[in-house]
Formats: structure tokens, sequence, C-alpha cells
């Protein structure tokens, strides 16, 4: 944050930016150095939304205001994550049968293994009344017994979870931060019960975020 030992921090983000591009245009630096794209084109913005965040690892877009300043230990910009809905199956909730408050989602790989992809943000009372119309309590062998699920990605706290009966797919709206070939780090948006497609319908773990058409 320094360019020949001043101190930029105050500066606005414009001028910052502006002294960035001139130094790798004067140095003619390349890779490993790489100059963030930006744009105030919003059409141009609106693309990169949809077609970069194909690219593993990249969830979306940085919006900074040209007029701020540097502010340190303080997030002062807006990201912007791309999210698409895709399917997933129900095996497990917090609460009880007739008052389900989140979903813990899986789907199966490719030896037909149901494996845990993530968790609900908490239910709405319209979609959890939606939810305990068609949840079934769990027989013996559910695939997860015994499995304890974080309450948040990267945390030791547990969810108090009641096993279901994986059969009901849910369509949920995701971001596209990813880990471990299939698992979503931040919590899924609950959008309504997919009565209409069955088991094989879902994608198999790993398979990202391809939507069943309906």
């Amino acid at each position: 944050m320094q360019h020949d030992g001043e101190e930029l921090l105050r500066r606005p983000y414009a001028e910052r930016r502006a002294l960035l591009e001139n130094l790798f245009s004067s140095r003619a630096l390349t890779a490993p150095w790489t100059l963030c794209p930006m744009t105030t084109d919003l059409a141009k913005a609106r693309e990169w939304l949809e077609s970069w965040t194909d690219v593993s690892g990249v969830e979306g877009i940085l919006i900074k205001p040209l007029n701020s300043r540097y502010l340190t230990g303080y997030r002062g910009w807006t990201k912007i994550r791309r999210r698409d809905t895709t399917e997933t199956i129900g095996g497990a909730i917090t609460g009880t049968l007739t008052r389900p408050q989140l979903l813990v989602l899986g789907r199966h790989d490719q030896d037909g293994r149901l494996r845990a992809v993530g968790r609900t943000v908490p239910l709405r009372p319209d979609a959890a009344r939606q939810v305990a119309e068609h949840l079934t309590a769990a027989a013996p062998g559910h695939p997860w017994e015994g499995v304890r699920f974080s309450a948040t990605w990267g945390s030791r706290d547990v969810l108090d979870t009641t096993l279901v009966h994986p059969t009901l797919v849910a369509e949920v709206s995701a971001d596209r931060a990813i880990d471990h070939g299939g698992i979503y780090r931040h919590p899924l948006r609950f959008q309504r019960l997919r009565l209409d497609v069955g088991l094989e319908d879902v994608p198999r773990f790993g398979e990202g975020s391809a939507a069943v058409a309906g």
C-alpha cells in the first residue's frame, strides 16, 4: 500500500487503482504477477458474473466504491456471488418431523453412497410445513447413522439432527464455493421440493450445480 515510499491508504480507490495499472504497464509485469480486471460497466460486470464463475474457485465479483480509502481490518466492499439452482437429497433435519428447522442434504457418489453436501439456512414457516408433509423417519441402516454434521463450515459445533428416509428431492439455491469435490461451503437456500423427479435425476456427488429441468 505504498508507492515510492508514499503511503497510499488515504488515497481513494480510483487513484490507487490507476497507480497500480501504471506500475504493471511501466514494469511490463507478467505472470506470476496478475492485475485483477476492473470495470465500471454494469453490462460487463454481469457478463463476468455469468461467465467467469464457471472457473473453479471463482465465486463472484467484488464491488468497491471508487472514492473509498483503504481501511485496515475493515471490509469496505460488497461481494456478489453467483447462485445456481440444483437438486439434492434430504437425509436429515434439525427440529422435529412435524416442525423441521433446516435440512441436511446429500448426493449419491459413483458407488451409490449418500454423501452429505451441505445444509440449508433455516426454513421459512411455509417451506417447513411443506417439507413436514413428506418427511418419514429413517429406518435402520440409514447411511448417515453415527455421522455428526458441523453447524457451519469450519466450525466444531455440531447440529442436533434427526435422520429421515432419504427419498425427498429438494431444489436449492447455491453459490459457487464448493470444497472437497462436492461440498458446499456456505448454507443453501431451500427453493422447493421436487416431487416430480426421482433420485436418479439428482446430480452425482461432485458434479457441481447441474440443474434438473422442470
